[in-house]
């Protein structure tokens, strides 16, 4: 490693504590909230904001048999955030000459199938074609026991391939052993402990490591069945997932890769171009994929981000390169969808905060004009003149009848709100017995409604 990245990793390493952000209070209250109405364990949540680790906490237990809280040093499987791993150590491979992201797989694996039309920018991307051997989000009676990377390669990657390379995107966790099984190929290391040279330890990243060297202070895997409670569940056993989603460790760790990340400081300029660039398909159709990255935007912030999920474990990991900050969420309970929304709510919070917080009078004032509109009626003083001619008798019974299939009224909640034409507009969503449907809402200065359209949504 160069001295200008040792420089910039011990003063990583050095960064002093910061001031509590105006933010924090909510932030917190919102994550507790969370756990409160889904039942979840626990979360550890790191926030990354300018640079800086901003926010570093856990709430719920690590373990409910002994009551054991979570800590911020609490380990959590990050299952295939692991990936981000393996293609930084293939690109490492790469600037030392050992390989080329556009190398044959048949250049270290020969016997796989069409190995000499494979490459390993391809695996990389998920538009190689070999089949996924792990597309389950349970754990099933061959994961228990234990496996090899040249054994899952043996069964899934002499497999005829899926599609032909690189003109369809399919998700492959075989495509990722295969590519970990290539970093021990070209540097003659395991996987884990190429990455514990030039990465793990580097960054300080003292808790990351195999999965499979746990500690009784790690978080005990759960799972749940439709909306019942967290149950206890196995553990994938050794050899299953290697560079496809090996990896265990605490979210401050995470954080640490994440800021390397975010500055630039891991590998080359080229490297970092190659790793975020979305690989398209040969037709140029988009993947919004780049090398172990989804590349997206949040509310028109550019986002580099990905899930992990393995048994007992979910995972999300969401960097927002123009605002030098990330989301990390860990948490130790499989079958509940929570994280991605949980991170939506602080990405909005931390990296929108110039979008005003929603106002509980506001939206209840949106609630009871829906109210009425459910009966037929608007209280005219509301609404302007425009508004007032755009409910016609027939609009409203229209709005009556069809809202009246609906069932009982349950939650309305404020989506987005922007300026435009001089007014505030506010979307919503408003959730009914049978359905959810969204509201467009423009509101004049002097508070009054010049629009409120209700909108069918699929």
């Amino acid at each position: 490693m160069n001295p200008s990245k040792l420089i910039y990793i011990s003063i990583l390493l050095a960064i002093p504590a910061l001031p509590q952000p105006s933010w924090e209070p909510r932030a917190s209250a919102d994550i507790a909230e969370a756990l409160k109405k889904t039942g979840a364990p626990s979360v550890s949540v790191v926030i990354i904001q300018d640079g800086n680790v901003a926010f570093s906490k856990a709430f719920g237990k690590a373990d409910l048999a002994s009551n054991r809280s979570a800590e911020p040093s609490t380990r959590y499987a990050v299952g295939s955030i692991s990936k981000q791993f393996t293609v930084a150590a293939i690109l490492l491979l790469q600037e030392e000459g050992r390989l080329s992201l556009d190398d044959k797989v048949g250049k270290f694996f020969p016997d796989l199938t069409q190995a000499n039309q494979v490459t390993i920018r391809q695996l990389l991307s998920h538009t190689a074609g070999y089949e996924d051997f792990a597309p389950q989000d349970y754990l099933i009676p061959e994961w228990t026991r234990p496996t090899t990377s040249a054994a899952i390669l043996e069964k899934w990657a002499k497999k005829p391939l899926n599609f032909d390379p690189g003109t369809r995107w399919q998700y492959s966790n075989t495509g990722y052993v295969l590519a970990g099984s290539i970093v021990e190929k070209a540097s003659g290391k395991p996987l884990v402990a190429f990455l514990r040279e030039k990465i793990l330890d580097p960054l300080g990243m003292a808790s990351a490591g195999d999965c499979n060297d746990r500690s009784a202070a790690d978080a005990t895997a759960y799972t749940r069945f439709a909306l019942g409670p967290p149950r206890p569940v196995g553990r994938e056993a050794k050899g299953w997932y290697d560079g496809a989603g090996e990896l265990c460790m605490a979210a401050p760790d995470l954080a640490k890769w994440d800021l390397a990340f975010l500055q630039h400081k891991i590998l080359s300029p080229s490297s970092y171009q190659e790793f975020t660039r979305e690989v398209p398909l040969q037709n140029g159709d988009a993947t919004h994929y780049a090398l172990g990255l989804s590349v997206r935007d949040f509310r028109g912030i550019p986002m580099l981000s990905h899930g992990g999920e393995v048994s007992g474990f979910l995972a999300l990991d969401e960097m927002f390169p123009t605002r030098n900050g990330a989301v990390i969420i860990l948490s130790n309970e499989d079958g509940i969808s929570f994280i991605e929304p949980l991170g939506d709510q602080l990405a909005q919070l931390v990296f929108l905060a110039s979008q005003p917080p929603e106002s509980a009078a506001d939206t209840a004032r949106v609630h009871a004009v829906l109210e009425g509109l459910r009966r037929g009626k608007i209280e005219a003083d509301q609404f302007t003149e425009n508004a007032r001619g755009y409910f016609t008798a027939e609009a409203l019974q229209d709005i009556r009848t069809s809202l009246a299939a609906l069932g009982p009224l349950k939650t309305v909640t404020r989506s987005n709100e922007a300026l435009r034409g001089g007014m505030t507009y506010r979307g919503y969503r408003a959730e009914f017995t049978k359905k959810m449907v969204r509201l467009s809402v423009y509101i004049t200065p002097d508070g009054k409604f010049e629009q409120f359209m209700v909108l069918e949504s699929l």
